[in-house]
């Protein structure tokens, strides 16, 4: 019996990208504004496509990770009441309280790191560039949080 090998493609995505183009334009690395690239129908689909996705993902795995966290505090609920685990409940209290405490302190500073500052500031250029891009993507997301 002849075994049949199965070949299989393998692609370079570097090469791939400096021979395509409208690949480079769409994945610039550049945080320039888009309206040099595209026309407003383009960025309203573009920003509504992938608002959209990321708004459908987004509720999927909302969905799953409290699913998750609420099945798991139940578990550790009947798990204390049976007698398989004991809480220190001193404990998880006083953490609590000194997490509140933590809270306070860095909300009443109301003061950023230079890093974060840095980054803020980058993305709000970024969306003040490309506001159509960004009210598509709003709206999408919005969409696809609500299917």
């Amino acid at each position: 019996a002849g075994v049949k090998e199965d070949s299989f493609n393998v692609m370079d995505l570097a090469e791939y990208t400096k021979n395509r183009p409208w690949w480079r334009k769409v994945f610039a690395p550049s945080s320039g504004s888009s309206t040099e690239k595209y026309n407003v129908a383009t960025q309203l689909v573009i920003g509504g496509v992938t608002g959209w996705c990321t708004g459908f993902i987004f509720q999927k795995v909302g969905k799953l990770a409290a699913t998750a966290v609420g099945g798991g505090f139940f578990l550790l609920q009947i798990a204390n009441h049976t007698g398989y685990i004991k809480v220190d409940w001193k404990l998880v209290e006083r953490d609590v309280n000194k997490a509140k405490q933590q809270l306070k302190f860095h909300s009443s500073g109301n003061k950023m790191s230079p890093e974060v500052k840095s980054r803020v500031d980058e993305v709000i250029i970024f969306l003040k560039k490309n506001v159509i891009l960004t009210g598509g993507f709003a709206g999408g997301f919005l969409l696809g949080m609500a299917s």
